[in-house]
This record gives structure tokens, sequence and C-alpha cells, in this order.
């Protein structure tokens, strides 16, 4: 059978591409595809507690058994309108005006915004710019996913929006936009919007590269999602 593989931030440099195919007797898991994947890009420097994996989309573990066609991606730990507005993923400048009005409508009384700005120092080191690089598909999923999550928390929220940035961007511009509105400052808003930032940056797969006068380095979270995520 074969199995489409992506990879993702330093997975993919080592690799020297960000996508190739496998091919792997039938029932074969996603163990024997790790087994087998040093054959066509050399070693990765997989790890158990640096590595995330997914199938199709879904948080995967090792022992999970593979289909024909089914795409998996690796990735190391994650940095950090319509639907198609509200959860999305721009290489433009992100407006945080114009994400707070996807959530505002006549019946909402209050507006809380997370503004992430990139900033020119990073544990005490110092930053020139970043390049943000994302799992398109399932980092638009994720999202749909942390906003429900939100308002099964504080059911009172009425419209959550989540803009991310990607590719290049210099000190000063804003790399994310989370939006939350309700009816009045007291239903949720404010913890719904934090809360959401912060599982952001657990299970939605996009990277940062710190590129600083030093060199580069990719940022790399301490979460490792279980397939319960």
């Amino acid at each position: 059978m074969n199995i489409t593989v992506k990879l993702f931030a330093r997975f993919k440099e080592a690799a020297g591409t960000g996508k190739l195919t496998l091919t792997l007797p039938n029932e074969a898991t996603l163990g024997d595809l790790l087994a087998a994947l040093p054959e066509k890009t050399g070693n990765l420097g997989l790890s158990a507690r640096q590595t995330i994996l997914s199938v199709n989309q879904e948080f995967a573990t090792p022992d999970t058994v593979l289909s024909d066609g089914d795409e998996v991606a690796i990735f190391p730990p994650v940095s950090g309108g319509s639907d198609s507005e509200k959860f999305a993923l721009s290489a433009q400048e992100i407006s945080a005006d114009a994400v707070s009005k996807l959530v505002t409508h006549p019946h909402t009384g209050a507006v809380v915004n997370f503004v992430g700005v990139v900033r020119n120092v990073s544990d005490g080191k110092a930053v020139v710019s970043l390049e943000y690089e994302a799992y398109r598909e399932m980092a638009l999923a994720k999202m749909k996913q942390v906003a429900n999550e939100a308002r099964q928390r504080w059911p009172e929220i009425v419209d959550i929006a989540i803009v991310q940035r990607i590719g290049h961007l210099e000190t000063g511009d804003i790399a994310v936009v989370i939006a939350v509105s309700s009816g009045h400052r007291h239903q949720g808003c404010f913890e719904a919007c934090q809360y959401s930032i912060n599982r952001l940056k657990e299970i939605v797969p996009v990277w940062k590269k710190e590129i600083g006068p030093d060199g580069e380095e990719w940022i790399e979270g301490d979460h490792n999602p279980s397939i319960r995520d």
C-alpha cells in the first residue's frame, strides 16, 4: 500500500523535502513507517518526546494501523464571516480590527481580542525576524476544535475567530489574532480568549523559526498531544 508522508519544520529541512511516498505491506503500522523512513530521508533525529504524529489530520501513535492512501504527518511539538474567514492561515498582514468584525453581531456587547506580536528578543537572544510554517489542513481543523472546546466551556459566548500568520514576519508584525464575542463582558469572552491562545499553542500544528544575528532556530513547545487531543 502507498502512504503519503508530510514532514514539517526541522524534519523537512533535515530530509530536504516536505512530502514523499512510502510503499508498505498491508496492515503496517505507523511504527513500521517510522522504521522504514530513514531509507528515504536519512536520520531525521526522531524521538518519542519530540516527535508528533498524525494520520489523516488526527493525532496518532506508533501502533496505529495504516491503510492504503493514508496521509501521515510528522512534526515537532507546535510552537504555539464564514468558517474560511474565521479560521484562517494568512500570508498577508493581519488586521485585528478586521478579525474583531468577524465576531461582532447586533446582539454582541463585548469583544475580546488577543493579538500576538513578534518581539525583538527571546530567552535573552536578539530576534530580527520569524518564519512561520503550518500543516494547513490539520491546522484549520484544530483551530475549529479549539473554538468548539471553548464553546463547551463557556456556552454563553457568541462567536470566535482565529487567524494565524504564516511566512516571513518582522519584529512588530502581528503573528496571531483571536477574537471572542459575547452578549456581555461577564459571559466568558475573556476566559475563552485566554483558553484559545493557550490551546492553540498546544495542538495547532504551526511552528516558528527565530532568526537573529547569531543564527536561526526552530522553536518547539513542550506539550506532546495524545490521540484525545
